[in-house]
């Protein structure tokens, strides 16, 4: 991919596009890599009716409106573990640095849902709970294949749910990550969501079809007995000519041939009104069938609210799938906090009110002490949020949330040279984070280390070439407008 822009601001430069992420079906999103750090183009292809006669390039939705060349979008590990296989996982204490080859295979395996790998040959055996009857590959080192079908229900679901679950708020178990689930795994041990109750709206999402489902009238009234394969199989898709009536077909499993041959004779597609396809309000140009199978159809396929995504007051923040009782609060009081770092003044008055108490429960929790030091830090509470990122930083020593804040309380109560001892290493390991980088050339250059701070905002542009602040800054220094007397 190559940019340019001439004039005063001017901007050139080319980035080498390594992997594209997506089927294609919906669209593709395309990797670059700079020094091992792998980030996602900013231009996604969509290939949906809506985009044009053979599809659409346009600026990923986090783009949008963007006023200077954003190109600092990590390639996330939940993309990555969801629309390929065997990803890398992140190293360790960065957000997007990864081994290569990035992945192993472009799209979907059998393992994601099997187990295993595809020799059946090399992985460890695991036990499988909540499961029985699994075929299990026999001899000595041979992975161990799963049937979904014949694991308990929240385990069976959970084999389609690591992937067509979003929620509101995902929260990661202490020490766990979404990559490290396997088929036959309890999904609540590594990542729990987290969907709002209450609000009276529709938040229709990409990739929260599961979600949807529950909503249904089918869900309620079948329980465990309706999942996902009950409609869809999936090692096959039906050819579009087929589609209307494999759909159909499926439907009338539990409707019955007798009320199909009288419903709406003259409609035979029964998505067509009951799953209608909708604007998802997290990707661009794309729609998605209504999983919540509305008796009366949402006139006109209207697209969600986007304002919806936000928590307003009154509005619940629940476990999902439902669950009698939190053993804990630091699921909901990060997920609140989740959500005020998004900009929702209300959950920032929630995670307030939940987090004193989480942290009580776990006092050792690193990501629950950085969130009530950030609570704390935005309230003025400087001191206390100081001993909370301390706390968490000697829990967690490579959290880069908590080394980031607290190294603006260092700065703010003039210790340069801490708050350039604390963002050093985190702007090290994220150098997308463009703020991390200026804060550390100005704290830098505060503390005399001219030709430190200079290299530290040359390293902000390499990554993100297009941001104002840092050529402005590059300006001065190298003009002599800004001095930095080396100690």
């Amino acid at each position: 991919m190559s940019f340019d822009r001439d004039g005063d601001a001017a901007l050139h430069g080319r980035r080498k596009l390594e992997y594209y992420i997506g089927s294609g079906h919906r669209g593709k999103t395309f990797t670059f890599s700079d020094d091992g750090f792998s980030f996602e183009l900013p231009i996604n292809f969509y290939s949906q009716p809506g985009g044009g006669p053979g599809g659409v390039w346009d600026m990923q939705p986090k783009s949008q409106g963007a006023k200077e060349m954003p190109l600092t979008a990590p390639a996330a590990s939940s993309c990555l573990n969801c629309h390929t296989s065997d990803a890398q996982a992140p190293e360790v204490g960065t957000e997007n640095k990864y081994g290569s080859p990035l992945f192993a295979h472009g799209g979907i395996t059998c393992e994601r849902c099997h187990g295993g790998d595809v020799s059946h040959g090399v992985s460890a055996q695991r036990p499988v709970k909540g499961g029985a009857g699994n075929s299990r590959a026999s001899g000595p080192g041979r992975a161990e294949i799963i049937n979904p079908a014949k694991l308990t229900p929240t385990r069976r679901d959970a084999v389609c749910m690591q992937c067509h679950l979003e929620g509101n708020a995902a929260i990661p178990q202490p020490g766990r990550h979404l990559f490290e689930f396997r088929p036959g795994d309890d999904l609540s041990e590594f990542v729990r969501y987290y969907v709002y109750s209450g609000d009276g709206k529709d938040n229709v999402r990409a990739v929260s079809q599961f979600e949807a489902l529950e909503q249904s009238k089918c869900k309620r009234a079948t329980g465990d007995a309706l999942t996902c394969t009950t409609c869809h199989d999936p090692h096959s898709s039906p050819p579009a000519a087929e589609r209307t009536a494999y759909f159909r077909g499926k439907c009338l499993t539990c409707h019955g041939e007798a009320f199909g041959a009288k419903h709406h004779v003259e409609q035979q597609n029964c998505a067509a009104c009951h799953m209608q396809r909708l604007t998802t309000m997290d990707v661009g140009h794309t729609q998605a069938s209504d999983h919540r199978i509305l008796r009366v159809p949402q006139q006109g396929g209207e697209p969600a609210d986007e304002a919806s995504n936000g928590a307003t007051p009154g509005t619940k923040l629940v476990r999902f799938p439902p669950v009698k009782e939190e053993e804990s609060l630091r699921g909901l009081a990060l997920a609140w906090t989740s959500l005020a770092v998004a900009g929702s003044k209300y959950a920032f008055e929630q995670s307030e009110k939940s987090l004193p108490e989480a942290l009580a429960q776990n006092p050792e929790d690193a990501d629950l002490l950085a969130a009530v030091g950030y609570s704390e830090q935005l309230r003025g509470l400087t001191e206390q949020a100081r001993e909370h990122y301390e706390h968490a930083l000697r829990v967690k020593p490579l959290s880069l949330d908590a080394a980031a804040n607290l190294g603006l309380i260092e700065a703010e109560a003039g210790n340069v040279e801490r708050a350039a001892a604390l963002w050093k290493p985190a702007f090290e390991r994220a150098p997308g984070r463009s703020s991390l980088g200026i804060n550390l050339a100005r704290a830098l250059c505060l503390s005399g280390h001219g030709e430190e701070s200079k290299r530290a905002i040359e390293r902000v542009l390499k990554f993100n070439p297009d941001f104002s602040t840092a050529r402005g800054m590059l300006k001065q220094l190298e003009s002599g407008e800004v001095k930095c007397e080396d100690k």
